[in-house]
C-alpha cells in the first residue's frame, strides 16, 4: 500500500516502527551533532576544483530511489539540493540497510566523493551515512517532473500556519527573509553611520501614545496594574532627546488592536527615528537615501509592484496634501467646513460616517481619492492640523498646516515624519483635543500622556521625526503585495473558530 493510501496514523505508526529498528540496530536517530564540510551550493558552484573530493553535507531528505544494492536520495541544505548515490559494497551492510530505513523528511549526513552521474548531474559518493533525525510525521505530498511542481504546498492559509513546512517546500520563500534581513542590516548600517543611536524603550507602556490607533491592554498582577501593548515608540524616543541624546532609532514591534488586511498585522515592524536640531526637509532627504540604499542592497531599484513599475532610482516627488485634494476634488479643501467637506464625499461617493470629525473626513478624502494614484514615490507635505497632533505648526505662519509629510509608495504608505511640536504648552492643548475627540466616540484618539507632557516641559530642542513601517518596506523591495508572505509568523484566526 502507497503513502497516499494509508491513514496519516498508519504513516506515522510504520515510521514510529523504523525509529525503533534504527535503535535496536545500535543507531542513535537523534545524535548531538553533525560537523559538514561544504554546502550544496558551494558543491555545485565550485565543482571544477571540487570533483573527486570528499566532503561532508547534511540536510533533510527530500527525494528516495531505493533499489537492491544501489540507491539515489536527494538532500535539502539550507542553500539548496544535491544528489547522493549509497552503494551497499561501499557502506556495508548495515549502514545500507539503515538507509533502506529513512524516509522522505529525515535529516542525514553524508560524506563521500563529489562526481557527476551519467546523466550529468553532480552527486555525491558516499561513503558513510549517518541519521541526524528520524522525521516521525510525514510532507505534504508533492510531486516532481521534469523540473514542474505538482500537488505544490501553495495554499496560502496552510502556508501562513505551517510556516515550517513552506519553507521546506517552497525554499523560494526563504529568499524574502534572506533579503528582510539585509534590508534591516542596511538600515541599521545606514543609521550608525550617520551617528544615530540604536535603542531599546518599553514594550509594556502605563499609558499607550504616539499613534492613533487602539491598543492591546493587558494586566500587571504584582503591581495590580493596567499595562499596554505599545502602539508607537515615539514619546520615549523623544524622552530620550530631551535628556540628550541627539540622535536616536529604534527598530521595534509595536502592537495595534485593528483590523488584518493587505498591509495590516496586528503585530509589525516599525523604525523610528528622531533627530535634535533637524526638521521634517531634513527628514525626507534622509529617508529617500535610506530607502534608496536599502533597495539597492538587494539589487530592486526598479521594481514591478502588483503590476505597477517602480523607480526608485529618481528624485522623490513632493507635493502638499491640500494641493491634491484640489487636484482630485476641484475644490479649495483648506478653507471648507465640515458640512462642505461631507457634501464633497457625497459628491464623489465617499461613504463617512455621521460621527467622523474634519480630520477624520480629511483623512477620508485624502485615501479614497488620492493614495491609490501615487505610484512613484511621493512625499505628501504640510498636513492639515486636526490630523497630526504631535507635529509643529507650519512656519509659514498657517494656523491650520503642520510641518508633517508621509511617503506613498505603489498607492500604499511607507514613512510618516514631523517637524516635531516642542512647544508643551501647544502639545498640551493638542491632546486635549484629541481627548475630547475619546469623548467623543473616537477610540484611536490619543490620551493624554502628562509625563511625556512634563518631560517636554524641561525643554525639547527642534526635533525631527521619523516612523517607517519596515513590514511594508520589505513588501515593497521583495514584490510582495501582502503583509503575511513578509512575517513569518502572521496573526490568524484560531481553526477552532
Amino acid at each position: 500500500m502507497s503513502d497516499q493510501n494509508k491513514s496519516l496514523k498508519q504513516i506515522m505508526d510504520f515510521r514510529v516502527e523504523k525509529l525503533d529498528a534504527l535503535r535496536e540496530a545500535g543507531i542513535n536517530p537523534y545524535p548531538v551533532k553533525f560537523d559538514p564540510s561544504h554546502s550544496s551550493a558551494f558543491i555545485k558552484s565550485n565543482y571544477n576544483e571540487i570533483e573527486g573530493k570528499t566532503v561532508k553535507i547534511a540536510g533533510r531528505i527530500m527525494a528516495l530511489r531505493k533499489m537492491g544494492k544501489a540507491s539515489f536520495s536527494q538532500v535539502m541544505d539550507s542553500e539548496g539540493r544535491i544528489q547522493f548515490f549509497i552503494r551497499r559494497d561501499d557502506v556495508g551492510d548495515e549502514s545500507y540497510s539503515c538507509f533502506k530505513l529513512l524516509d522522505i523528511g529525515d535529516y542525514v549526513g553524508v560524506e563521500g566523493l563529489v562526481f557527476t552521474t551519467k546523466t550529468g548531474e553532480i552527486s555525491i559518493h558516499t561513503s558513510a551515512l549517518s541519521v541526524l533525525a528520524k522525521s516521525i510525521r510525514p510532507l505534504p505530498v508533492v510531486k516532481e517532473k521534469d523540473g514542474k511542481i505538482f500537488d505544490s504546498f501553495s495554499d496560502k492559509e496552510l502556508r501562513y500556519r505551517n510556516r515550517h513546512l513552506d519553507l521546506i517546500l517552497n525554499p523560494e520563500v526563504k529568499e524574502t527573509f534572506i533579503s528582510r534581513a539585509a534590508i534591516i542590516r542596511s538600515i541599521r548600517e545606514f543609521l550608525d553611520n550617520k551617528s544615530f543611536l540604536e535603542v531599546e524603550t518599553p514594550v509594556l507602556q502605563p499609558l499607550y501614545g504616539g499613534a492613533n490607533a487602539r491598543p492591546f491592554i493587558t494586566h500587571h498582577n504584582s503591581l495590580d496594574q493596567t499595562l499596554y501593548l505599545r502602539i508607537a515608540d515615539e514619546l520615549y524616543l523623544k524622552r530620550l532627546i530631551i535628556g540628550g541624546f541627539d540622535r536616536v532609532y529604534e527598530i521595534a514591534k509595536d502592537f495595534r488592536n485593528e483590523g488584518i488586511d493587505r498591509n495590516h498585522n496586528p503585530e509589525f515592524t516599525m523604525l523610528e527615528f528622531y533627530w535634535a536640531y533637524a526638521d521634517y526637509e531634513d527628514c525626507m532627504e534622509l529617508v529617500e537615501d535610506l530607502i534608496r540604499q536599502s533597495a539597492k542592497k538587494i539589487d530592486a531599484m526598479n521594481i514591478n509592484w502588483g503590476g505597477m513599475d517602480i523607480d526608485l532610482s529618481k528624485k522623490f516627488i513632493r507635493k502638499p496634501f491640500f494641493e491634491l485634494l484640489y487636484e482630485a476634488t476641484g475644490h479649495d479643501i483648506a478653507d471648507l467646513d465640515e458640512k462642505k467637506l461631507r457634501e464633497i464625499c457625497t459628491e464623489k461617493e465617499i461613504s463617512i460616517d455621521d460621527d467622523f470629525n474634519l480630520g477624520q473626513i480629511l483623512d477620508e478624502l485624502m485615501s479614497e481619492l488620492v493614495e491609490p494614484k501615487l505610484i512613484q514615490p511621493t512625499f505628501v507635505i504640510d498636513y492639515p492640523k486636526e490630523i497630526s497632533p504631535l507635529a509643529k505648526a507650519h512656519r509659514n505662519g498657517n494656523p491650520s498646516i503642520v510641518e508633517r509629510f508621509e511617503l506613498f509608495i505603489g498607492g500604499a504608505e511607507f514613512a510618516n515624519s514631523f517637524s516635531e511640536l516642542n512647544d508643551p504648552i501647544d502639545q498640551r492643548n493638542r491632546l486635549e483635543a484629541q481627548a475630547l475627540l475619546r469623548e467623543g466616540g473616537d477610540d484611536e484618539a490619543q490620551p493624554i500622556d502628562e509625563n511625556f507632557i512634563q518631560a517636554m516641559e524641561c525643554g525639547m530642542p527642534p526635533t525631527g521625526g521619523v516612523g517607517i513601517g519596515i513590514d511594508r518596506l520589505t513588501m515593497l523591495l521583495t514584490g510582495n503585495r501582502w503583509i503575511k508572505d513578509v512575517i513569518l509568523f502572521p496573526i490568524l484566526r484560531s481553526e477552532n473558530i
